[in-house]
């Protein structure tokens, strides 16, 4: 579990690709360098966040640290697009002690979306991504928490649809402690949305399959009043 407050952005010192013989099964073994600020504490075994995705410290030294990421979490993150001298965000799994000043992030990635633009508003910069997986803007809100490469940020416009697209900005203080402000359109972004969206769907999809009629339809009767009262307010 981490909080999506960036500690360090790390560099991709080495990439080693894992046959299938090795023990690592496939996949890639990444060294992470410039890190000597979060290995203090680090244990082998310890979950650490590398662009928003929950992966093993396989071994360590005082600055740098090697994981291994599956087949699997290659091709459904931006992982598998790092390079030599790549940058990437980094944070500790949380502790006891830890300050919750993001929210909860469990650092498995849901998409990949692309930077669609990147528009300027004075010191800060707005940010509009498009997802691999439209059905995931369901779970999008304006004002509700996105994780973006592992940083918690607050969506402040969203559109649904296939086409859709939601935005953040980012403040000059992030601009310096995240790997975002870095991008360029049409460069990938790790995504995970905030659970609580989808606990919420499920446990509503099951109130309705286990209710009576009576209740359902009484259920969908509230909802239809929130939406006309809604769009009546839009003025649509």
């Amino acid at each position: 579990m981490f909080t999506g407050l960036v500690e360090k952005i790390g560099t991709v010192a080495a990439l080693e690709e894992l046959d299938q013989t090795s023990t690592g099964g496939g996949g890639t073994s990444l060294t992470i360098a410039n890190a000597q600020e979060i290995l203090g504490d680090a244990h082998l075994g310890d979950s650490i966040s590398v662009n928003g995705t929950c992966l093993t410290i396989t071994e360590f030294d005082k600055s740098s640290f090697k994981v291994g990421v599956a087949p699997e979490t290659l091709r459904r993150t931006n992982l598998g697009s790092l390079r030599k001298g790549s940058h990437v965000n980094l944070e500790r799994a949380v502790s006891a002690g830890t300050r919750m000043g993001g929210h909860f992030v469990q650092g498995h990635v849901d998409t990949i979306a692309s930077v669609q633009s990147i528009i300027p508003d004075g010191n800060a910069l707005t940010f509009r991504f498009k997802p691999r997986d439209p059905s995931l803007l369901r779970y999008i809100v304006e004002k509700g928490y996105i994780t973006i490469d592992g940083a918690s940020l607050t969506v402040t416009k969203v559109q649904d649809g296939l086409d859709g697209w939601w935005e953040v900005m980012l403040i000059a203080y992030t601009q310096e402690k995240v790997v975002t402000a870095n991008k360029k359109p049409g460069e990938d972004v790790n995504v995970e949305v905030d659970q609580v969206g989808k606990y919420v769907e499920k446990s509503v999809a099951a109130y309705f399959e286990g209710a009576s009629n009576g209740e359902s339809v009484i259920l969908e009767k509230m909802v239809s009043k929130l939406v006309d009262e809604r769009l009546k307010a839009l003025g649509k």
